[in-house]
């Protein structure tokens, strides 16, 4: 799918489903530095979590995912597990459209925070979440939650929290 195309194609965001798991799969391993997950893992995230998860098609294609869940123990707060937009739908604010298109759902009526992890150097995933909480006009905080040397045996950079909210 071309840039040009997606331009002039209509946008639907949706909640995901099974059918979307092969598509999801692919569309993570083209985006580094996502960890790439299995695609029974990315066929259950567009299952059991499709209530918190949204899927971002232009005509037939599957332009963006995020992945999210409630925690089982706060249920006021969505943690967002993977954001994905293909290379042709970056630049566009989808990534930030997606999030809000989840936060308005039904399922998170009361949520009042938004939870996610980001390596030091994800600079796209910090513009990401700084401007979702400049929008939201709340507090982003950060701290250390995986440590490279102590969590992921230094084969994977340290993950830090973030945490918005409270979200009105």
């Amino acid at each position: 799918m071309n840039e040009a195309n997606i331009d002039n194609m209509p946008l639907e965001l949706r909640p995901p489903s099974a059918e979307d798991g092969a598509a999801v799969f692919r569309l993570i391993a083209e985006c580094a530095p996502l960890d790439p997950n299995s695609l029974y893992c990315n066929l259950l995230q567009c299952s059991h979590f499709a209530a918190t998860s949204v899927a971002a098609v232009y005509g037939d294609k599957l332009a963006g995912f995020i992945s999210g869940y409630l925690l089982p123990e706060h249920q006021d707060t969505l943690f967002v597990w993977q954001v994905a937009v293909s290379q042709n739908a970056r630049g566009k604010g989808l990534a930030k459209q997606m999030l809000g298109h989840i936060l308005a759902r039904p399922k998170c009526n009361k949520v009042r925070y938004l939870e996610t992890t980001i390596t030091e150097t994800n600079q796209a995933s910090w513009a990401l979440f700084q401007g979702l909480a400049h929008k939201l006009d709340c507090e982003l905080k950060s701290s250390t939650l995986f440590e490279r040397e102590r969590h992921f045996n230094n084969v994977h950079d340290t993950e830090m929290l973030v945490r918005i909210g409270p979200i009105g």
